[in-house]
């Protein structure tokens, strides 16, 4: 077992930066592997627009279908391109897994790895009691060399965090926030309420995001933000400033999106958009993942069209 990194020493930096607008990267493939030309593409792009940090290889990355040493490749890749453009992105890995043992074992590799944290989603499948809950994560915080946020997704894990012991995994120093996908405004409340200072959470869902950052969340991690990046980060800011109507006319522009990419399972939605647009160079996606129907397709050439001709109308 490694020996673990202070957390104390790790902790408050991804406390400070764990707030505001974070993209879930979409992983490019091409012809079966990972594109190196169209991930350094993303990041640079991405790195020039007003996002706070990055998270690799989580739902929206594609990660259970990425082997560890195109993980440690797509991190090197991020973290020298995001240099390359003069700008530090906090960069978090998103992680999941079913056997504790084996998430420590991938905690030891990925170690010495150049990133700020880690995303940890509840293991799937074993269902297990909010004790095992409390304890899969306790030792998950106990071993990892870099602080976690937790990954609370009950409509995929087929386990809910419930409060309490959100609010226990919460002390943890190890423990610095959640990407809360729980779909429970009574519960996602209750928890903002109650969490211990310092504790940050972001909204996962995005047709939720301004109803979420108007109940206090610190912000948001939104696969939708590929698209009309800018647009999402204005509606937080503008939020902050208290100019809820500016905020709510900004996401009057981007709620509809935020439905089109989730209309079939994601990312095969986003990723169809950002080959259109050039940004990538394939809509690629792994099995058991499929490309988006021909419908769908239809709707987001539509979408792209009539997006482009308001830009074309507005210059």
């Amino acid at each position: 077992m490694t020996a673990p990194v202070s957390s104390d020493a790790q902790s408050p930096g991804l406390r400070t930066h764990l707030r505001g607008l974070w993209l879930p990267l979409v992983t490019p493939f091409r012809d079966g592997l990972v594109d190196e030309v169209s991930l350094r593409r993303l990041v640079r792009h991405y790195a020039a627009l007003p996002i706070d940090g990055l998270i690799l290889a989580a739902t929206s990355g594609e990660g259970l279908t990425l082997g560890l040493l195109e993980l440690e490749w797509i991190v090197a890749a991020a973290r020298e391109t995001s240099a390359e453009a003069r700008r530090y992105l906090p960069i978090c890995l998103g992680l999941a897994g079913s056997d504790t043992r084996a998430m420590c074992h991938i905690l030891d590799e990925t170690a010495g790895w150049p990133i700020d944290g880690y995303l940890i989603s509840s293991p799937s499948y074993s269902r297990p009691s909010q004790r095992g809950l409390l304890r899969h994560f306790t030792v998950l915080a106990d071993h990892a060399s870099w602080p976690i946020a937790l990954y609370n997704i009950p409509y995929r894990a087929a386990v809910n965090l419930e409060t309490e012991t959100l609010l226990e995994l919460a002390c943890h120093p190890n423990i610095v926030g959640m990407k809360d996908c729980g779909a429970n405004r009574v519960q996602s409340i209750e928890l903002l309420r109650r969490r211990p200072a310092g504790f940050r959470i972001l909204t996962g869902e995005d047709a939720l995001y301004l109803e979420a950052l108007c109940d206090g969340a610190d912000g948001a991690i939104l696969l939708s933000a590929h698209i009309e990046t800018a647009t999402f980060a204005a509606i937080g800011k503008l939020l902050r400033e208290g100019n809820h109507d500016g905020a709510r006319a900004h996401w009057d522009r981007v709620s509809g999106l935020t439905r089109l990419l989730f209309a079939e399972p994601s990312p095969a939605p986003a990723k169809y958009w950002l080959a259109r647009i050039g940004l990538i160079e394939s809509a690629e996606v792994r099995l058991p993942m499929v490309e988006v129907s021909r419908e769908l397709a239809t709707r987001l050439e539509a979408e792209i069209a009539r997006r482009n001709a308001v830009l074309t109308a507005a210059g």
